[in-house]
């Protein structure tokens, strides 16, 4: 019997910084583990600003820089439909948690902060570096970075536990 996969969501506002930094920093993360065909991995944005385009070239600068590769995610825009089917749902910060939850409240114990799985960082949300100058996307990999161990860890024990319910 095949095992369903678990299903990863990442979003931030205009898909083309945070939550396409995250999918490709966790992708990498995933396919080292052997996990990839286990895993589901996509990230969109709250708003419609850039469907369709690459990420922003100095996050895609920053990953590449560090072995993480961007340059085949386009932007998209969340639908109701991605969160009833994803199984975490991670926002990068509170006004993407709030769009979410507004966008489908059903889906509360799906949603929640990425950096939620990075407990040892003081910060609770990924800040936008799109505006900024100097390292913001530098910072903004070391966070994604950070919070995407947690998750992986959170990941594969829940593919643990699909693995031991069904031969239980």
């Amino acid at each position: 019997m095949v095992e369903p996969p678990v299903r990863v969501l990442f979003v931030c506002t205009g898909n083309i910084c945070r939550s396409p930094t995250a999918e490709g920093v966790f992708r990498k993360l995933v396919a080292d583990a052997g996990l990839a065909e286990r895993v589901e991995i996509a990230s969109a944005g709250t708003g419609d600003y850039h469907v369709g385009e690459a990420p922003d070239r100095r996050a895609q600068a920053a990953a590449r820089r560090r072995g993480y590769d961007l340059s085949e995610i386009r932007a998209q825009q969340v639908r109701v439909d991605d969160l009833m089917r994803c199984d975490f749902v991670l926002a990068m910060d509170r006004s993407h948690l709030a769009a979410l939850q507004r966008l489908d409240p059903t889906a509360e114990g799906r949603i929640s902060l990425f950096l939620d799985f990075a407990p040892e960082s003081s910060m609770r949300e990924v800040p936008d570096p799109y505006y900024g100058a100097g390292d913001g996307f530098e910072r903004v990999l070391d966070l994604i970075v950070a919070a995407s161990e947690g998750l992986l860890a959170a990941v594969a024990a829940e593919l643990e536990r699909d693995r031991a319910g069904e031969t239980g």
